[in-house]
């Protein structure tokens, strides 16, 4: 796929300090299913030739005004990029980009912006594996994770490109029969879209495309750790047809200031921000101040219920999935695992087979089934919190001990006989461990399950539809994957309840956060 530049591979590297436990608890288990821990370090890789590393700014490329810096391979820690850090000259020139040409893209007919969505789709599919390459990249995705992403985040240009053409109005009697009540729907105008670094492609598209099918004109700022699939991004819309201007990118590492001077513009109307609960707390109290119109998909500490009548290699497949897609690193991530007490042990058994079988490496490698971490804070972090519940009482059954050698690694972790107190229970892990929670039935299950101040994803197992329903139905969350270890669909609308979120993104409902409502009275 045309990658600038060589790249070697180091023989896998075996026995880095690792201690393989069995699914009994037991170090060195035998016959029974090991961790795999055969890592290929590959040096010197860089990014696809002809990859864009400039701000986008009303359809040109240029450099920032407040110097650069570096993106990192999270699978050696060593630079792969470079890219301009935007300062509020270039938030000025953005939103005045986007400010000039949304009455132009709010103006056109659906079809046109329906078609340039329709186009950026297929630009996507047909390039697939070049864009999974850059987000294995730059974030330390494995190939298989990234390509399923590519498919998804160009789902929803094609989900909103038929969207585009179905905003419609409402025309009605008013009661009192003294006039009629119309109404219609129009762009709420320029949008400033923060996502995160987890979803590189998908958490950009899934902004970008309501945005645009709404009409409005949008000022993209993606997490400093994958700055460049934003910028391909850009670049696939531009070939689409997306007009000058209604499309901007700009890059940093120290987004603070750059975002404050953005929701204090009056130019901006709107902001969409996923990330996590702390910083969108902050950024609720800026957006307050000038009422600016907000969506936010913040934090999970999802459940995953695990009732004795359930199809227990189901629900491991199941879990599988909800834990270790993306390496764990995902808000709808699988938190705490609330087993029942009767199929408690055969369940850690059968997931820490699973688990400890995954093989571990840099994302680039075709073999690789978990890569690393984002950075070295994040395994410093999930790290941190292993121990910390360790010390607390809960027990290793794989996992738990951070290799040696270059690269943010960390290895698959089960834990079992997990405290309800401690750090891996309480916390959003963000990362490859899942820790174990025997519980009696199902009102245990519920009340451990929803004892938190998040909201966003739940899961559960269970034999019996009406028993699964019922918990569905009192957990307090905004998705739930009922015998199903995948919720997220463009169709569907996703987000969260209490501090997990405000709004819905994707499925019918995902374009209304781009449209205000305005009403006529008037009689005829």
């Amino acid at each position: 796929m045309g990658r600038a530049g060589s790249s070697r591979s180091s023989p896998p590297v075996a026995g880095l300090r690792r201690r393989n436990r069995g699914a009994d608890g037991k170090l060195d288990g035998g016959d029974r299913a090991r961790a795999v821990i055969s890592r290929e370090v590959t040096e010197g890789m860089t990014i696809p030739a002809g990859t864009p590393t400039g701000l986008f700014i009303d359809g040109k490329w240029g450099e920032g005004s407040a110097g650069s810096f570096a993106v990192l391979d999270p699978s050696t820690g060593e630079q792969i990029a470079s890219v301009p850090r935007a300062g509020l000259d270039d938030l000025d020139r953005a939103l005045a980009a986007a400010a000039a040409a949304q009455p132009e893209w709010a103006a056109a007919a659906p079809r046109e912006r329906s078609e340039v969505l329709r186009k950026a789709f297929e630009l996507m599919i047909a390039r697939r594996d070049e864009i999974a390459f850059l987000m294995s990249l730059e974030m330390g995705k494995s190939l298989t994770d990234a390509r399923g992403e590519v498919t998804y985040a160009a789902e929803f240009f094609r989900w909103f490109s038929e969207e585009a053409v179905r905003i419609d109005g409402a025309l009605r009697t008013a009661p009192s029969g003294a006039n009629r009540i119309l109404t219609f729907r129009k762009a709420v105008g320029v949008a400033l879209l923060l996502t995160p670094w987890n979803f590189p492609a998908a958490m950009a598209t899934r902004k970008i495309g309501p945005a645009f099918a709404a009409g409005c004109s949008v000022v993209l700022k993606p997490a400093g750790e994958t700055p460049l699939t934003a910028l391909l991004l850009a670049q696939l819309l531009t070939e689409a047809g997306a007009p000058a201007g209604t499309v901007n990118v700009l890059t940093t590492d120290a987004p603070g200031g750059l975002v404050e001077a953005a929701l204090a513009d009056e130019r901006l109307r709107k902001l969409s921000f996923t990330g996590s609960t702390g910083v969108g707390r902050t950024l609720l109290k800026q957006a307050a101040d000038r009422i600016v119109n907000t969506s936010l998909e913040l934090g999970g500490n999802a459940a995953f219920i695990v009732l004795d009548d359930a199809d227990l290699d189901a629900a491991v497949e199941g879990a599988m999935l909800a834990k270790m897609r993306n390496g764990g690193q995902a808000c709808t991530a699988a938190n705490r695992f609330l087993v029942q007490e009767g199929v408690a042990q055969a369940f850690a058994a059968k997931l820490a087979a699973q688990m400890g079988a995954l093989r571990v490496g840099p994302g680039t490698d075709e073999q690789t089934q978990l890569g690393p971490m984002i950075n070295q804070r994040a395994v410093d972090g999930i790290a941190d919190k292993v121990e910390r519940s360790v010390a607390a009482g809960a027990r290793v059954v794989i996992g738990g001990e951070r290799p040696e050698g270059k690269g943010f690694y960390y290895p698959a972790t089960v834990l079992a006989e997990v405290p309800r107190d401690c750090a891996v229970a309480t916390d959003e892990v963000f990362g490859p461990v899942a820790p174990i929670i025997t519980v009696r039935d199902d009102d245990e299950a519920l009340a451990i399950a929803n004892a938190t101040e998040m909201g966003l994803t739940g899961y559960v197992y269970s034999g019996s539809l009406a028993r699964g329903l019922r918990i569905c139905e009192r957990l307090e969350v905004g998705m739930v994957g009922l015998n199903r270890g995948l919720v997220s669909d463009p169709a569907a609308p996703f987000g969260g309840v209490k501090q997990s979120g405000l709004g819905r993104e994707g499925g019918y409902e995902g374009i209304d956060a781009y449209l205000e409502t305005t009403y006529v009275a008037t009689g005829w």
